[in-house]
């Protein structure tokens, strides 16, 4: 079995620039390079049980997220596994489904399994990161805000809100709903805010709050909410979709009632991940969610390494990508 002294030797490094590439310490990339190329041909591997026993932590992280099955979610979990990937440190998957004592069981997993540190989408406002936090390792939350001062990554998510609905009023569209997430999320809550301040600013005489639907972030919560609003005295001409999983749920109700766009306008925030209509007849606010994986994992790194500064949050754009078609 190769040792440490074999791959300094045939990289042609000192056994102590092997040690600082396999822990994250700045090498230059030349030296990074050599060293994991040297690694690879003689199939060497850190010890990091031992290395765990060295520094309270192994070169693991783990990436807690509300719902395994939404594209989004798994987008942002690549981004995430290419950076740590990069350095030598794994990612364990955990899916609270949303469920505040899943979470928890998580989050003392990863004391319990000194991992070096946590990328959290927290699955309410009523998330528990102290346990976590009070041991020192870094967290980093991913799509939602919390009330913890540590780093976050998310979405503009009222400017999504309003270029969703500003787009379908520039189709033609002017009685408006929309159907997001649980309101107590703040992403839903936020793109909700923006909804209704494009919509009222165009149309100041409706009644927003009869267009308005809560629901799940899932395919079912959109149908619900869709069945919802087409059984209104006057049902919408359109709607803004929340996500993407609530886009799907909505087009598939449209679909089964003969109203696909555009008919019926539809603006979803978040890229669609499966649907038998042309992706051009709807418009969608595509959300960066493999940049919002990459940006977290390399701010959870640097707070490893030791980064101190103060706690900052990320705030990623979204882009407008128009349907091709508008209302006749």
């Amino acid at each position: 079995m190769a040792t440490i002294y074999d791959v300094a030797e045939l990289a042609g490094v000192s056994p102590a620039t092997v040690s600082r590439v396999f822990n994250g310490t700045s090498v230059s990339e030349e030296k990074v390079a050599a060293v994991r190329e040297a690694a690879a041909q003689l199939h060497f591997t850190p010890n990091r049980a031992a290395r765990t026993l060295r520094t309270q932590s192994s070169e693991v992280i783990a990436l807690v997220i509300p719902d395994i099955e939404n594209p989004y979610f798994t987008e942002m979990a690549r981004g995430v596994e290419d950076v740590a990937s990069e350095v030598g440190y794994s990612v364990v998957l955990c899916n609270s489904d949303a469920q505040l004592e899943k979470e928890a069981t998580y989050l003392r997993i990863a004391i319990a399994e000194h991992m070096s540190g946590v990328i959290i989408a927290t699955a309410d406002e009523h998330s528990d990161l102290g346990g976590i936090l009070a041991t020192g390792r870094p967290v980093v939350a991913v799509d939602r805000s919390t009330t913890y001062d540590i780093d976050g990554v998310v979405m503009a998510n009222r400017a999504a809100g309003t270029s969703a609905t500003q787009d379908l009023i520039a189709a033609g569209y002017r009685r408006i709903a929309y159907i997001g997430g649980p309101e107590h999320i703040d992403t839903a809550a936020e793109r909700a805010a923006g909804w209704r301040s494009a919509l009222s600013a165009a149309e100041p005489d409706l009644d927003l709050d009869e267009l308005v639907r809560f629901a799940t972030f899932r395919v079912d919560g959109g149908r619900a909410a869709m069945e919802e609003l087409l059984a209104l005295p006057e049902p919408p001409d359109a709607v803004v979709a929340g996500n993407n999983l609530i886009g799907v749920g909505a087009l598939q109700v449209l679909t089964e009632r003969g109203l696909t766009p555009p008919a019926v306008g539809v603006a979803v925030i978040g890229s669609l991940p499966f649907t038998t209509l042309s992706p051009t007849a709807v418009t969608v606010v595509r959300l960066p969610a493999r940049h919002m994986g990459v940006t977290a994992a390399r701010m959870l790194l640097e707070r490893i390494k030791g980064d101190t500064q103060p706690a900052r949050t990320v705030v990623l754009r979204n882009e407008v990508q128009s349907a091709s078609t508008p209302r006749a």
